[in-house]
């Protein structure tokens, strides 16, 4: 494979591939390289990718396909996020229970359940 056929990714890759190979003292190919190699190989396929980096096919494709099943530990699984800081909702309500009592109200940060409750009491009381 010719290097002017290859994307630039594979390119920069089959470089330090050979710079290791150039200056290597034992033969196993370090994990940074092999972690390069399958990211390559998920982009530009198992079989481009061992050509360009000269590298056993079937021995990559296993890595591959280990690394495609184990799920990706860069960081936390969870992440809680803060609650979002909500305007404070405000009203005015005016109520009258039919027999001539009326209450007006002023409510802040309020819920819909407080605002019912308030009402029913406001209601039921004669």
């Amino acid at each position: 494979m010719s290097a002017s056929d290859l994307p630039n990714d594979l390119l920069r890759a089959r470089n330090r591939f050979l710079a290791w190979r150039s200056r290597r003292t034992g033969r196993r190919i370090p994990p940074p390289l092999w972690a390069l190699a399958v990211r390559l190989a998920r982009r530009h396929g198992v079989s481009r990718t061992a050509a360009a980096l000269g590298l056993d096919y079937h021995c990559l494709k296993k890595l591959v396909e280990a690394s495609s099943s184990e799920p990706p530990s860069n960081g936390p699984a969870f992440v809680e996020l803060p609650t979002p800081i909500l305007v404070s909702r405000q009203c005015v309500i005016e109520l009258d229970n039919g027999a001539g009592l009326t209450r007006r109200v002023q409510l802040l940060g309020y819920d819909a359940a407080d605002l019912a409750a308030l009402a029913h009491t406001f209601w039921d009381a004669e």
